[in-house]
């Protein structure tokens, strides 16, 4: 079992040493399988209705099951990381999404594969802000940016190989085979994380869980999430999501005053005190709305418009992870000597021309010529962004607040992904029937995807009027030098 003597007397891990690729190769693959399952499933809803029925309705929360305990329970899971300890939280994440994993495999029928994929959906609350939190709590403040970097890259793969391995599975195999694989992956993970992962905490924090702020936290994202999640099939002003809206600003409005004045609070506000971490995750919210809505149409309007397969769709998009993984490390890096200013202002604006671009394709582009330019252009802007921008929102938190920073900025990012996949085609007009109609959808498409270039380039704005440019990602001089998470300095910072 690893522990703080593992790492360097500078202040934590080496990023080029074995300790820290041991690190950052358990919170790849835990992340990973995460990223995997939200997009594999997607390949495999025509097989599994196929298999088990339950109609259009019920296919749609075999996705939207996980997103709504994701997004509800993702800042809970941040705090207990830093109350608990991040490694015991992420393996309980893990060892909770496995043994989801395998119900899933099991499901007799689509109300229990929902049911079995909420629960998936609360291992990864446990697991994903613990992965990041782990690597800004573990390595040295100049090797953090590097390896947040590779940590956005590697797990881009999960991202891209989802579609590609599903469909395969899927047609070799069987649909329950994606979720069965998670097993073997999760108890590899595990076995890492127990020998080579150093714990951390936030010692000052109360051990007591802060059981008002936790439910109402989760009353709030969860009915705002139900909400953007429903309104297209009932309608906005239909009663039940008007009672999820109502309870989820209701819930928020709870939360931040339960959190204002509670002793142990789950969110401490004053992490918000930071200039630099509202403006980050600001700019997160923008640029992942774009990302989410892009992500959910490109694929379709390839499959719709151009007849790609499934397959093919999701190997359209594979050079945006092939550029994640060759430039995120380098992209971490420079912010990191630089300040981040400029790539999470330039990031955006190329992430806003690929769309542009990809708004050209039509019924008779080639891959070559139509869809590929778009792809890596958008692919290169994505590679200068993400990095930067995860590394800042950690950086701007106290190093004790690894865990809640995480949580919050996964929460703003998954948020502003439903919330673009809800009202981009409504913005577009694209209604259920024109997923049926190929030049309708087209029409609707290029609406919808300008809106997104609109949002990312939104995005980079804010990041230029928002973001210093001096600020630097390693600028917590008076905890650059500790021996461990949330303990005292051993020699004092030099100002």
């Amino acid at each position: 079992m690893a522990t703080t003597r593992a790492q360097d007397p500078g202040g934590g891990l080496r990023y080029s040493s074995a300790p820290g690729r041991w690190v950052l190769l358990a919170t790849v693959l835990g992340s990973g399988v995460a990223a995997l399952d939200a997009t594999v499933v997607n390949v495999a809803l025509p097989a599994i209705g196929k298999d088990l029925g339950g109609g259009v309705s019920g296919l749609q929360w075999v996705l939207n099951g996980y997103l709504l305990t994701l997004a509800s329970l993702i800042l809970l899971g941040g705090s207990l990381g830093d109350r608990f300890g991040r490694r015991r939280m992420f393996v309980i994440g893990l060892a909770w999404f496995a043994s989801a994993s395998a119900l899933c495999g099991l499901a007799p029928n689509v109300g229990v594969l929902v049911a079995a994929r909420a629960l998936q959906g609360i291992g990864g609350a446990l697991l994903t802000p613990g992965s990041l939190a782990i690597i800004e709590s573990s390595f040295r403040p100049e090797d953090r940016g590097r390896a947040i970097g590779a940590w956005s890259g590697l797990g881009g793969i999960a991202t891209a190989i989802g579609p590609l391995a599903g469909g395969w599975l899927v047609d070799a195999v069987s649909w329950r085979t994606i979720f069965l694989l998670n097993l073997p992956l999760v108890a590899v993970t595990i076995i890492i994380a127990a020998r080579h992962v150093p714990e951390s905490s936030d010692a000052s924090m109360a051990r007591a869980i802060d059981v008002q702020g936790a439910v109402l936290g989760a009353a709030g994202l969860g009915g705002v999430t139900y909400a953007l999640i429903e309104a297209r099939n009932r309608g906005a002003t239909s009663p039940p999501i008007v009672l999820a809206a109502l309870i989820g600003v209701v819930g928020i409005v709870g939360f931040v005053i339960a959190e204002k004045r509670g002793r142990h609070p789950m969110l401490p506000l004053d992490i918000f005190a930071s200039r630099l971490f509202a403006a980050a995750n600001l700019v997160t919210f923008t640029v992942y709305a774009a990302l989410g809505g892009t992500f959910f149409l490109f694929v379709v309007h390839l499959q719709i418009v151009l007849g790609y397969s499934p397959l093919q769709a999701g190997a359209a998009m594979f050079p945006v992870t092939v550029l994640m993984l060759v430039l995120s490390p380098r992209a971490g890096n420079l912010a990191q000597r630089i300040g981040p200013r400029v790539p999470m202002s330039v990031g955006p604006v190329l992430i806003a021309g690929g769309l542009l671009v990809m708004a050209r394709v039509d019924a008779g582009s080639t891959y070559v010529s139509g869809v590929l330019p778009g792809v890596l252009l958008f692919g290169l802007g994505l590679a200068c962004t993400v990095a930067p921008l995860t590394a800042t929102v950690l950086a701007a938190a106290e190093l004790r607040h690894a865990g809640v920073a995480s949580g919050v900025n996964n929460a703003v990012a998954r948020v502003a992904g439903l919330l673009a996949i809800a009202v981009l085609p409504v913005i577009a007009g694209l209604t259920a029937d024109d997923f049926a109609h190929p030049n309708q959808f087209a029409a609707g498409f290029r609406v919808a995807i300008r809106a997104a270039a609109g949002l990312a380039l939104a995005g980079g704005i804010l990041a230029w009027f928002t973001i210093r440019r001096d600020e630097p990602m390693s600028r917590r001089l008076p905890d650059e030098y500790h021996c461990a998470a949330g303990a005292p300095p051993l020699r004092p910072a030099h100002h």
